[in-house]
């Protein structure tokens, strides 16, 4: 299984949650690849702990969909599955569309600011070909309304169904289909600039739902 060379880039104290974190991203940027075999005894030396919150890590990788844990077998990087990508597109559409309609009516004028300048990145991000920087502006604009919604169910659903979705993107934000995107998210900031909640809210649905086109091709 080929993991990054850097070993022990975390201290003995690491938190579950850090371990977690750690595969996850592996996973999501393609540095463990689909049909990986993930060896315990490789993950510790990467991540320099101990074998408990690695196997409590992969077993919340195993319920995102991430990882394939088959008992006294191998656990292996879950492949690419088009139909489990879609189910997790449609409850995120439905929740970013919660959060613009709760945030709208309670964001300021800095936090739209902050929107504006995440599509900014995200553009320059395309612009440059580098999804990884893409993906992380993108995942700052639509911050934005998760966080001031108020709901922090909001968030827990989205922890789960968002990896699914990013692996996908990836895919989708190195090729020139993803600026569709941006001009959806100037869309987004003016009919928020013009606190027009629903408006927002089903233009922030749209912008989720464009990823059935990247499954389809």
């Amino acid at each position: 299984m080929p993991i990054p060379s850097a070993s022990g880039v975390h201290s003995r104290s690491l938190l579950r949650d850090d371990v977690y974190l750690s595969i996850r991203e592996a996973i999501v940027d393609g540095t463990l690849a689909p049909g990986e075999r993930l060896r315990d005894g490789e993950l510790e030396s990467w991540l320099g702990v101990s074998r408990t919150p690695i196997r409590e890590a992969l077993l919340r990788l195993a319920r995102a969909g991430l990882v394939i844990a088959q008992p006294g077998r191998a656990t292996t990087v879950a492949p690419l599955d088009a139909p489990a990508t879609l189910h997790a597109q449609q409850v995120a559409a439905a929740m970013h569309e919660l959060a613009a309609r709760l945030a709208v009516p309670l964001v300021s004028d800095t936090e739209i600011d902050a929107m504006e300048e995440a599509n900014d990145r995200f553009a320059a991000a395309l612009d440059a070909d580098d999804a990884d920087a893409a993906l992380a502006a993108d995942d700052a604009f639509h911050a934005v309304f998760v966080a001031r919604s108020g709901n922090t169910m909001l968030a827990e659903v989205l922890e789960q169904t968002t990896p699914l979705i990013r692996r996908v993107e990836r895919v989708r934000f190195a090729s020139l289909a993803a600026r569709e995107s941006v001009h959806q998210h100037r869309a987004i900031i003016e009919r928020t600039r013009a606190a027009d909640a629903d408006g927002a809210a089903a233009l922030a649905r749209e912008n989720w739902l464009t990823l059935s086109r990247t499954l389809a091709d």
